[in-house]
C-alpha cells in the first residue's frame, strides 16, 4: 500500500488536470498560448479598440461620474507636471492664493488655480466617487430587501478589491523598475543597484509592505511611483464602504442615514479620518439618489424644492473656491496668511491635521452632488474627451509620474527650466534648445510646448496599461471568485 506522501504526490486530482491548481496552470498556459502577433499589434495600437470606445452609443446613468473622474485624472496629470517644471517660489504661488507674501498670479486667482494645482482637489473627488460607485449595486439591494444577495455581492467585491487596485500597481512598478535598471536612466530620487536581484529584492521589500493596508510607520508612498500614496487610502475606504453596508444593512431609512451622517461627522470632526469621510460622504450621496428615484427622500428635503436651482449653483460656486484651498503647507495658521481664506481657517475641525482636506472634502461632495442636476455640466463630463479619459484615468494616474520622471525631466532640463539635481545627473540633457519663459505662470512657452510629446505618450501609454493590465485587473478576480467559491448543490428533481 503506498504511504501517504506518495499518495499525496500521485494525487489524481492534480495528474488529471480536476483540481484547481491544475486549473489555474492550464488557463495560465492556454492564456500564454492563445498570445499572437495580431494580438500583440492590438495591444499596442495607439487608439482605442471598438470594444473600449471612449463613448458607447447609449451612456450609463452615471457616465458624467466617469468623465468626472477622467477629468480629475488629468488634472492630476497637470498639477505634477506644474510642480515638477517650475521652481519652488513658482509653486509655491501656484498652491497659495492671490496675493500670497506680495506674489500675484493669473494661475492663484480663485477657481483659475484648480486648473494648476487641482491634483488634491482630484484626489477628493475620486474617493467621493469611489464611495458611490462601490456603494451603488449593495445598496440597490439594501432598497431591495435582498439581504442574502448583498452578502454574497459584498463578499464578492471585498474578495476582488486587493487585487483590482494593486494588479496594475505591482505590475507598472515592477516594469519601470526594470526599465530604469536595465538601461542605467537617472531617476530622482531612486537609487541605482549594482545588480537586477537587488533591484528586484528592493522593489519586492518595499511593495510588500506598501500593499499591507494595516502597516504601522514608515513613508506613505512607493519610490518607484510615490503619486500612488493615494490606492492604500482607496483600499482603506473601500473597507470602510463595505462595512457600513454591511452593518447598516437592515436599518430603517432614517437610522441608515443617520448612522452615514453619524459617521461621516466622526470621521471629520472627531479624528483625523478625512478620507473616510469622503468615502462615506459618496455612499451617502448614493443613499439619497436611490431614495430621490423612489420619491422617498426625507420631508425636510422636498421643502427646499422651490429653491434647487439656486442651491445647486451656490454648491457649484462653493466647489470651486474651496476645491482651490491653498496647499503650500498644511498647519492652519499658514492658511490663515492667504487672502481670502483668514475666516474659513477658523472653521477647520481641531481634528484635521492637514487643514486642505476639511475643505476639500466640502468641495468634491457639492461638486459631485451638483454635477448631475447642472445640464451643462453634466453634458461635458459626458463628451467623448471625459469619457475617453474616464476609461483610462487610473492607468493615466499609474503612468503619469514614470514618464514626468522619466521623459519629462530630460525635455524640461532641454528646454531651459533650472534645476540642480539635472545639472548634475543629466548634464548633457541642458538647455539643448532653451525655450522662452515668458508669458503668464504655468503657460510659458517653455512649459507648454514640451507637452506636444509628453502628452501624447502619455496618453499612449495609459492606453496600453489600461488594455494590458487594467482591464484584466478587473476580469481576473471575477474568474478567480467564481472559481474558488462553492457553488451551491442542486436540489434533486
Amino acid at each position: 500500500m503506498p504511504s501517504d506522501v506518495e499518495g499525496l504526490l500521485i494525487e489524481p486530482k492534480l495528474v488529471d488536470g480536476s483540481g484547481p491548481l491544475s486549473k489555474c496552470i492550464a488557463a495560465a498556459m492556454s492564456w500564454l498560448a492563445s498570445i499572437q502577433a495580431a494580438s500583440i499589434i492590438r495591444l499596442l495600437s495607439p487608439w482605442p479598440s471598438k470594444s473600449g470606445s471612449s463613448q458607447p452609443d447609449k451612456l450609463r446613468p452615471t457616465a458624467y461620474l466617469d468623465g468626472l473622474r477622467g477629468f480629475a485624472a488629468f488634472l492630476v496629470y497637470w498639477h505634477h507636471h506644474q510642480l515638477w517644471a517650475h521652481v519652488p517660489v513658482q509653486t509655491m504661488s501656484m498652491e497659495s492664493s492671490f496675493g500670497y507674501r506680495g506674489y500675484h498670479y493669473f494661475v492663484a486667482l480663485p477657481g483659475i488655480r484648480n486648473f494648476f494645482h487641482g491634483g488634491h482637489f482630484a484626489v477628493a473627488i475620486f474617493f467621493v466617487i469611489s464611495g458611490y460607485v462601490l456603494s451603488a449595486k449593495p445598496m440597490s439591494l439594501i432598497h431591495a430587501g435582498e439581504q442574502a444577495k448583498l452578502a454574497d455581492n459584498l463578499g464578492s467585491a471585498l474578495f476582488r478589491r486587493w487585487l483590482r487596485l494593486y494588479i496594475p500597481v505591482l505590475t507598472t512598478t515592477f516594469i519601470f523598475m526594470t526599465i530604469v535598471h536595465a538601461f542605467g536612466i537617472w531617476v530622482d530620487p531612486m537609487k541605482s543597484k549594482e545588480s537586477y536581484l537587488e533591484a528586484v529584492w528592493a522593489w519586492y521589500v518595499e511593495v510588500k509592505q506598501f500593499t499591507f493596508v494595516f502597516r504601522d510607520g514608515g513613508v506613505p508612498w512607493l519610490t518607484y511611483n510615490f503619486h500612488l500614496w493615494s490606492i492604500p487610502v482607496e483600499f482603506k475606504g473601500s473597507i470602510v464602504v463595505y462595512t457600513s453596508l454591511l452593518a447598516f444593512s437592515r436599518c430603517t431609512r432614517n437610522a441608515r442615514l443617520w448612522c452615514q451622517a453619524g459617521l461621516i461627522f466622526y470621521f471629520m470632526y472627531i479624528v483625523d479620518g478625512w478620507y473616510c469621510a469622503l468615502f462615506t460622504a459618496g455612499m451617502l450621496l448614493n443613499d439619497l439618489d436611490h431614495l430621490a428615484a423612489k420619491d422617498e427622500l426625507p420631508d425636510f428635503i422636498y421643502r427646499f424644492r422651490p429653491y434647487k436651482k439656486a442651491i445647486l449653483y451656490s454648491m457649484l460656486a462653493i466647489a470651486i473656491y474651496l476645491g482651490g484651498c491653498p496647499a503650500h503647507r498644511s498647519e492652519v495658521e499658514e492658511l490663515r496668511k492667504n487672502p481670502g481664506w483668514y475666516l474659513l481657517s477658523f472653521f477647520t475641525p481641531q481634528a484635521v491635521l492637514d487643514s486642505k482636506w476639511f475643505f476639500l472634502f466640502w468641495a468634491s461632495v457639492f461638486l459631485v452632488a451638483s454635477a448631475p442636476h447642472i445640464s451643462w455640466l453634466k453634458r461635458f463630463f459626458e463628451t467623448r474627451f471625459c469619457q475617453y479619459l474616464g476609461r483610462i484615468s487610473y492607468s493615466l494616474y499609474l503612468v503619469h509620474g514614470p514618464v514626468l520622471w522619466t521623459l519629462g525631466e530630460r525635455l524640461y532640463a532641454a528646454v531651459g527650466w533650472p534645476k540642480d539635481s539635472r545639472i548634475n545627473n543629466i548634464p548633457q540633457w541642458v538647455d539643448i534648445f532653451p525655450l522662452p519663459k515668458t508669458g503668464p505662470l504655468g503657460l510659458e512657452p517653455a512649459f507648454l510646448l514640451p507637452h506636444l510629446v509628453l502628452l501624447p505618450v502619455t496618453l499612449y501609454l495609459a492606453e496600453i496599461v489600461t488594455r494590458a493590465f487594467d482591464e484584466p485587473s478587473v476580469r481576473f478576480p471575477q474568474w478567480l471568485y467564481k472559481t474558488s467559491t462553492v457553488r451551491p448543490a442542486r436540489l434533486p428533481a
